[in-house]
């Protein structure tokens, strides 16, 4: 064990693990995943994964699970930090990482769909999460997801029945307000989709303050058999945030998974994304769009793993990075020897506005399958002087044609969001986050 984690509270000590808090295989699950945290420990700089983002800021921070907040928060506080205020959807609101259900909707609907607070479907589903929760530690669970599991008190349940069709975006907000410098908070949210089942899923987490803490979230979905999926992250938190995400998705035989992450805040934001693809025919396509400034460190880890025959796999991350700030992308193809006809695509984009920007990335393919198509790219540049030209010789201004670059190459990702109204809000919130007049 690490000096860093013996310093941090034993899931024994938390409140909420308390025997007559929760059933004693969730209490004892926490201790396992605790175990492993103690065996990996904290990521270093000698990691090859880690290599590049330092975390050594975030230990000097005193960690601890947040508690319930003893303030009222209210929705209109948490709203206005919204970048989806208005959109029509389900909102489910977490406070310091506990459900909030005099701030959220009450969602009613049909034929067996369940859209719930995790930390309620726990303790009233007679067990219904537990083969899911307690399945056997998977080799990719890396120390922040065993971190998570060892913490979390909340999060967001979903389950659909085969067939069955969300007709409206869930939205779940995961706003901080923590009174002390340190806390933590550990969404976890679990998404199961049956077979020929659909839904949309928004995870957003924002600042209430300026209080320095850390966010470490998982997010799991299980896709069934042609059901489809579309997961969407936002994370817009204060530049003394610490964002720390685990993105886990299984995928059956001819189902869809659309995943987007938007990256526009907290001092350092790692997202590890590992997708499966578990049935034939299964689809996958990962975005990721991040915007720095500052000293500020955005970072995206992941992996595709083609195990089935027939799947598609496209993976496409822009980042524009101005000031000293850094950008971080590590992706890898995995297809394994089963995986004949697997189509996949990896592409790298990054767009420096500063000679002091640094961006670090690492794409690979790794193919054990000798019938697939498989590409890979990255791209490290300043704006394209021509471009600018042909702009300015249009009598387009210097700063305005810089602007119409940055949104063009924002826009690529953007515009493959599904859901209509979220894409155009995004888009405006880009444009206006880019300055664009």
């Amino acid at each position: 064990m690490t000096d860093s984690v013996a310093t941090l509270p034993h899931p024994n000590d938390l409140p909420f693990s308390a025997p007559a808090a929760e059933p004693e295989w969730l209490s004892s699950l926490r201790r396992s995943a605790w175990d492993r945290f103690e065996r990996i420990g904290w990521p270093t700089l000698a990691d090859e994964d880690w290599r590049f983002t330092n975390l050594n800021p975030l230990k000097q921070l005193s960690l601890t699970p947040s508690r319930k907040p003893a303030s009222p928060v209210t929705r209109e506080a948490v709203e206005a930090r919204s970048l989806l205020k208005g959109i029509e959807a389900v909102r489910l609101i977490f406070v310091d990482g506990y459900f909030a259900p005099e701030l959220s909707d009450r969602p009613e609907f049909d034929h067996g769909i369940h859209v719930a607070s995790l930390g309620q479907a726990l303790g009233n589903s007679n067990g219904s999460y537990r083969p899911y929760l307690t399945a056997p530690t998977r080799p990719e669970l890396n120390a922040f997801a065993a971190l998570n599991t060892a913490w979390f008190a909340d999060g967001v349940a979903v389950s659909v029945p085969p067939r069955q069709t969300v007709s409206l975006p869930i939205l779940a907000i995961f706003a901080a307000h923590g009174a002390a410098e340190g806390p933590t908070t550990n969404p976890r949210n679990f998404l199961r989709l049956q077979e020929g089942s659909s839904a949309t899923f928004i995870e957003e987490h924002v600042s209430l303050n300026e209080t320095p803490y850390l966010t470490n979230a998982v997010t799991e979905c299980l896709v069934g058999e042609q059901a489809s999926v579309e997961h969407l992250k936002i994370q817009d938190q204060s530049p003394a945030t610490h964002h720390l995400a685990t993105f886990h998705a299984w995928l059956e035989r001819h189902s869809r998974l659309s995943s987007h992450s938007l990256a526009l805040g907290a001092r350092l934001a790692r997202n590890d994304l590992r997708v499966k693809l578990e049935g034939e025919g299964a689809e996958c396509v990962l975005n990721g769009l991040y915007l720095t400034d500052g000293q500020r460190l955005a970072d995206h880890h992941m992996v595709v793993d083609h195990v089935a025959p027939r799947c598609q796999s496209h993976e496409y991350f822009n980042g524009i990075l101005s000031d000293r700030s850094r950008g971080v992308f590590h992706g890898r193809i995995l297809v394994q020897q089963e995986a004949q006809k697997t189509d996949a695509k990896q592409t790298s984009k990054s767009l420096l506005l500063s000679d002091e920007a640094v961006v670090n990335t690492k794409p690979q393919l790794e193919i054990y399958a000798d019938d697939v198509k498989c590409t890979h790219g990255a791209t490290i540049g300043q704006m394209d002087e021509e471009a600018i030209f042909y702009l300015r010789a249009r009598g387009i201004p210097l700063p305005v044609a810089q602007q119409i670059i940055q949104l063009a190459f924002a826009e690529e990702i953007v515009e493959r969001i599904q859901e209509r109204a979220v894409r155009q809000r995004l888009a405006d919130v880009v444009q206006e986050r880019l300055k664009i007049t």
